[in-house]
């Protein structure tokens, strides 16, 4: 029966599923020592157990017989796209191998859980290994009150004098956009480019290793490369259909980003520059937008306090989707983080989920912003409230002001909470069918469609308000930033262009069972090269912190591309919101209902045609982008 196969074997793995989401969580964000020493133990058998789920071939055969039942053929909805989906991942994951062939799988995933945790462990160790220490006040020039005002107190923290530059992102790209002292730069950026290539913490054979055994993986299953195997089951299907994607994107955008490099080269030459370093760039790209467009990011900050930031991201939750969120008390694993529940208005209330919030750099958790379910209501029957978090590392509260944020950072905020509205809004009775857990290339929908509103002028009133006087942007100021949106938005494209080839390059063109380290360095760095505004040194090496592709078995491996995919689907999806009301609630209603309610109990390009009525068009992106001209 159903409930003795498919529902049996849903719940048979959710305890584990729950207490590794809940570890691994603690181990990203208040890890140490002994913390990692027991992760570090348990994940390989956790993996292996994983694993090999889809290589017993009683459970194999018992779904087999249980698909030729009547039962079986006469399901509908979520339960049959279960069924069919189960099926076919077995099959994917070794069902149908030989014993032999079962054991080496079962061997290799064991090993990429080992050497993924190993390679992000190594980078967070190695973030914490670098600092500055800067004791000369004239160092400083050019930096922002509040950049200097941080650095300050991280010294101060540390007992010592002066002022502390680390790799964290608030410090970091501080320094990278305004610092005057070039020599300071060019110490953070190489510390950041070059970190786990050497030394204790040297990430380089993880990276060959890796890619050695997703290959393998990969073969073994019968499929050409990693990518085939990872996009069997997302939008692009395969590995050709994402490069071809990528090819086409890069190919709309080179002109305007080579003319992008070649006034950015002018200007810094106007303003005494004998070359343009990778160090440069940003600095000269911040000096030409406030030249050009009379406006500096700083000049925002005082509109984006943290809490106001927070209220006014709940409130539009509110107004767009008929929801209420209310702060809660809950245990805690540091004293900054918070917690809130959503409840829901057409449900008299009812909590639908809850969720922490935890938003400023520490040195036990990992770098980055991320969300995470840690809790799926469907677990229960009836569905109970979810429990998720969100994660970011966004500039804290110094020098007695509150915690004011960059707009890229406010923007980090919105993202991040599109993700935990996808999970806390998932009305799929089937927990690995709810909330995030979608086609990789579709899961940044929810996310990135958030973003839009922090552009929006009706949407910013809500919550952008002068921390001392709570007066909104004002139309001058808002004009210039809008203005500036479009500035170097060509290579803004052609970074994440880079990553997503380098990544699918790596995965469907290195040969890694003759690959070396320096051959593996220099294939990367080549390929980041060509979407560089300038020639990158012999000892680049951001690959080896790149997590997004090697901190896990799979996670963007093969599928950094999603992104560009997910803003075609994302800037297309907002033109509704933007015809309607930029806070309607009808579109906002739509939007819950046919694509963050569904989870992945339909196809997504299903779920995205029931919302648009058609399928996504690229141009909006291109708009967007000030790329092409509007129609």
């Amino acid at each position: 029966t159903y409930a003795s196969t498919l529902g049996a074997l849903e719940h048979a793995t959710s305890d584990l599923g729950t207490v590794m989401t809940i570890v691994g969580h603690l181990e990203s964000v208040a890890t140490t020592p002994a913390l990692r020493t027991a992760y570090d133990a348990v994940q390989p058998k956790v993996s292996a157990f994983y694993s090999g789920i889809a290589l017993n071939e009683g459970l194999y055969r018992a779904l087999v017989a249980f698909s030729e039942t009547d039962e079986a053929k006469a399901l509908t909805g979520p339960k049959a796209r279960l069924l069919e989906k189960t099926l076919r991942d077995f099959r994917r994951h070794g069902a149908e191998l030989p014993p032999d062939r079962k054991e080496r799988l079962r061997a290799i995933d064991v090993e990429l859980a080992m050497k993924t945790t190993k390679f992000s462990q190594n980078v967070l160790d190695d973030t914490n290994a670098f600092e500055v220490l800067v004791t000369d006040e004239a160092a400083l020039a050019g930096l922002p009150e509040t950049a200097r005002a941080m650095a300050k107190h991280d010294a101060e923290t540390k007992g010592l004098e002066g002022w502390r530059f680390t790799l964290q992102a608030p410090s970091y790209i501080a320094v990278m956009t305004y610092a005057d002292d070039a020599a300071l730069r060019e110490k953070l950026w190489r510390a950041y480019n070059t970190r786990a290539t050497s030394g204790p913490h040297d990430n380089r054979g993880l990276v060959v290793e890796i890619l050695r055994l997703r290959r393998e993986k990969a073969e073994l299953l019968g499929y050409r490369d990693f990518a085939d195997l990872v996009l069997e089951e997302r939008m692009a299907r395969r590995g050709e259909r994402a490069m071809s994607f990528v090819d086409d994107l890069r190919g709309r955008t080179q002109a305007a980003f080579e003319q992008e490099n070649r006034e950015l080269e002018e200007f810094a030459r106007s303003l005494g520059a004998s070359a343009m370093n990778p160090w440069d760039v940003g600095y000269y790209a911040e000096k030409l937008r406030v030249a050009r467009h009379a406006f500096d990011e700083e000049e925002l900050r005082p509109y984006f306090s943290v809490d106001g930031v927070l209220k006014g991201l709940f409130e539009l939750a509110e107004k767009v989707f008929g929801v209420r969120v209310q702060e809660r008390q809950a245990p805690r694993w540091d004293e900054a983080v918070r917690c809130f529940g959503i409840h829901d208005v057409a449900r008299d209330g009812a909590l639908i989920a809850a969720f922490y919030v935890d938003l400023y750099p520490r040195e036990n958790k990992r770098g980055g912003a991320w969300m995470s379910p840690l809790l799926s209501g469907a677990t229960t029957e009836p569905m109970g409230p979810h429990l998720g978090l969100f994660c970011a590392n966004v500039t804290r509260a110094v020098g007695g002001k509150p915690a004011l944020l960059t707009h890229a950072e406010v923007e980090t905020l919105f993202h991040e909470f599109g993700h935990l509205l996808h999970h806390a809004f998932s009305e799929v009775p089937i927990e690995s069918l709810g909330g995030t857990n979608v086609a990789w290339d579709f899961v940044e929908l929810p996310s990135q469609i958030m973003e839009n509103f922090c552009w929006e002028r009706v949407s910013l009133d809500l919550f952008a308000r002068h921390y001392e006087t709570g007066a909104p942007i004002p139309e001058a100021l808002f004009q210039k930033m809008v203005g500036a949106r479009t500035y170097r938005a060509a290579s803004a494209q052609m970074r994440q262009l880079g990553f997503a080839t380098m990544d699918l390059r790596m995965h469907r063109e290195l040969d890694p069972k003759t690959l070396g380290e320096d051959a593996m360095l220099a294939f990367a760095r080549d390929v980041l090269e060509a979407h560089s505004a300038t020639k990158l040194p012999s000892d680049y090496g951001m690959v080896c912190g790149f997590t997004h592709l090697f901190a896990s078995p799979t996670a963007y491996a093969a599928g950094y591309y999603s992104y560009k995919w997910a803003e075609v689907l994302d800037a297309d999806a907002f033109t509704r919101f933007a015809e309607h009301g930029v806070l309607s609630e009808e579109v906002g209603r739509s939007f819950r209902q046919h694509v963050l309610a569904k989870g992945d109990s339909e196809e997504p390009d299903a779920l995205y045609r029931a919302f648009m009525g058609r399928d996504p068009e690229l141009d909006a992106l291109l708009v967007r982008a000030g790329l092409k001209a509007a129609a």
